[in-house]
Parts: structure tokens; sequence; C-alpha cells
């Protein structure tokens, strides 16, 4: 049986979660899409393609022209929260479909790098360990808006987590580096915050593109 949606899902949200909000045997989840990846989707032919997940740096990312030729070939594509956020910003234009916040940060200009939501990942787990800096970035926003920090010290520790390379940005190193320049009450303020309220606006997203997916699959 052919699936009517193929989704491709890596660390954004446990696969598990997933499968609660879009269900087999309708919806078929596949690791985070790479370069070449779609080739063998329209091959198949679903109704739907959702991209949250994708290969940055590790392996070649996924083309423009491979999501171009879904389009044309009148599979609707949507994305969301990472790699899927990022094509629907570019492919917008196109006939491709974003959804969230990360998504609109992307196409009002918030944000631009590729850096924003790349993660390392465990290679035999696939769980990230390390976090995204639009994760970083939306909780910093929260924190100020909480008391929990001021907002200099919130762009001072924007900085500090900018200028770690991905795969080493924890939210434990970001804030021992600046500690020293928001304080060490402020650092563990932010620290406690953090292990209390934990949030992910790239779950969010996936979240609520599959909820999207569902409530279309159901009409």
């Amino acid at each position: 049986m052919k699936p009517d949606a193929v989704v491709f899902l890596g660390p954004s949200l446990p696969l598990s979660e997933a499968e609660q909000i879009l269900p087999g045997p309708s919806a078929e989840y596949r690791p985070p899409v790479k370069r070449g990846d779609l080739e063998a989707v329209m091959a198949e032919k679903p109704k739907i393609v959702c991209i949250i997940d994708g290969l940055f740096f590790q392996d070649c990312s996924v083309g423009h022209r491979e999501v171009l030729k879904l389009l044309n070939s009148g599979i609707k594509v949507y994305g969301a929260s990472s790699m899927g956020a990022l094509r629907a910003c570019e492919l917008e234009d196109f006939g491709m479909t974003g959804i969230g916040r990360v998504f609109e940060m992307y196409r009002d200009g918030v944000v631009e790098s590729d850096d924003e939501v790349a993660l390392a990942c465990d290679p035999f787990t696939g769980e990230s360990i390390s976090d995204a800096l639009i994760d970083i970035r939306i909780n910093l926003e929260r924190a100020v808006d909480e008391g929990v920090i001021t907002p200099d010290e919130s762009t001072i520790i924007l900085k500090t987590a900018s200028d770690i390379y991905y795969p080493e940005r924890t939210y434990r190193k970001i804030i021992k580096a600046a500690s020293e320049s928001i304080g060490e009450a402020s650092a563990g303020n932010f620290m406690e915050f953090i292990g209390k309220v934990p949030y992910s606006q790239k779950r969010e997203d996936a979240k609520a593109l599959l909820s999207l997916i569902a409530g279309k699959m159901r009409e």
C-alpha cells in the first residue's frame, strides 16, 4: 500500500509523538531528507510530501530542483521547522507551503543562515546532541518576557551562542562562556528557566504541520 503522505523527520520531533498526530499507514516516516531522496518519492506518487528535517553538512542537502519536480508533478509539498522551513521560504513562490514560526522568521528576514536550525545528532539514535540557534533565540525572548534576564543580557547570550560552532552549541556551554559578562546570578537564573520550562519552536512547528496534514487527510 502506497502512503498518501511521506514525511521526512529527524530530531525536530520524536517519531512516537509524530505518529500520534499523523499515524500510518496513510503516512510513512523517513529519515531526514538528503540529495536524491525525492527522486524515489516522485516515483511512488504520494499526494503529499512533508519536509521537516534534512541533512545540511553531513551529506548533500536536498536541492531546489528536486522539490520543484515534485511540485510540477502535482504533489503537494509542505515544509516546517528545519530544512523544510528553509526550502519552503525559498520556494514559496513556486508552490511549496511553509508552516510555523521558523518558516515565518526565514520568510520575513528575521533570520537568514542555515546555521539557525542546524544540529549535531547522535549517529546511532538520531537524537540531537546540540541546541538549535533558532530555539535558543526564541527561548531568550521568552526569558526576557518573563523577567528572567534583561534584554542586554539576552543580546550577550545570543552573540555568544552564534559564535559557537553548531555541533558544539549547547545551553550549558553557551552560558558558561557568557557568565563572566552577564554575571553568575543571571546565568543561573537562565539555566534554571530553561530546565523548568523547556521549549522548542522547531518541535512545535513540526507538530503544527503534522496536525494540518492530518486534518487534510480527514477531509
